[in-house]
C-alpha cells in the first residue's frame, strides 16, 4: 500500500479532535488541559522568558559590561539633496523650519546637515552640525553657516529614540 493509496480514501485532512464534549468521548470533563492553574484557564498566554517562577536565566546571568549608547548625542540628519529642493532661493533654514516641513521629526533635536545630493541655491543654514562636503558645497553657492552647538548628554524631553529613523 503507497501513501497515495491512503489519502484518496481517507482525505487530505485529519479530522480536527473536538474535546470537552463529555464523557464519553475520552476527552470531556477537564478536555485535556489538566486540574486548576493557569495552563486550564481560558485566555492563557505563557510569557517567552517565564519559567513557572523560578529565577530566569537571563537573571541568573552576572551584569557585565557598559556601554555609552544612552549618552550618545541624538542628531536629526538632512541630506542637501532634500534642501535644495523644498527651499528657495536665499531661505534660512533652521530645526523649526524643517520641523515645519516635516523634514524632522522634532524641532528640540539638533539638526546634522550632510552633503548627499548637489544644491543650486544660496541657503543660509542655522544647524548644530554640517559635514565637510556640504560645508563647501554650501559655501560655494554663497550660502552661511551658524552652528549651534548641541547639548551633550540625554535627549530633550518629549522626543523619543529613533525620532527621526
Amino acid at each position: 500500500m503507497m501513501i497515495h493509496d491512503v489519502t484518496e480514501k481517507a482525505g487530505p485532512h485529519k479530522r480536527r479532535k473536538r474535546v470537552g464534549r463529555g464523557p464519553g468521548s475520552g476527552n470531556g470533563k477537564t478536555a485535556g488541559r489538566g486540574h486548576k492553574g493557569a495552563h486550564s484557564r481560558a485566555g492563557f498566554s505563557r510569557k517567552v522568558a517565564h519559567e513557572g517562577g523560578q529565577i530566569p536565566f537571563y537573571a541568573r546571568l552576572p551584569k557585565v559590561g557598559f556601554s555609552n549608547a544612552k549618552f550618545a548625542t541624538e542628531l536629526a540628519v538632512v541630506n542637501l539633496r532634500v534642501l535644495d529642493a523644498r527651499f528657495d532661493d536665499g531661505a534660512v533654514i533652521d530645526a523649526a523650519i524643517l520641523a515645519k516641513h516635516g523634514l524632522i521629526k522634532s524641532e528640540k533635536l539638533p539638526v546634522k546637515v550632510l552633503g548627499t545630493g548637489d544644491i543650486t541655491k544660496k541657503l543660509t543654514l542655522t544647524v548644530a552640525a554640517i559635514s565637510a562636503t556640504a560645508r563647501e558645497k554650501v559655501e560655494a553657492k554663497g550660502g552661511s553657516i551658524t552652528i549651534v552647538p548641541a547639548k551633550k548628554g540625554r535627549r530633550p524631553k518629549g522626543v523619543k529614540k529613533g525620532a527621526d529613523e
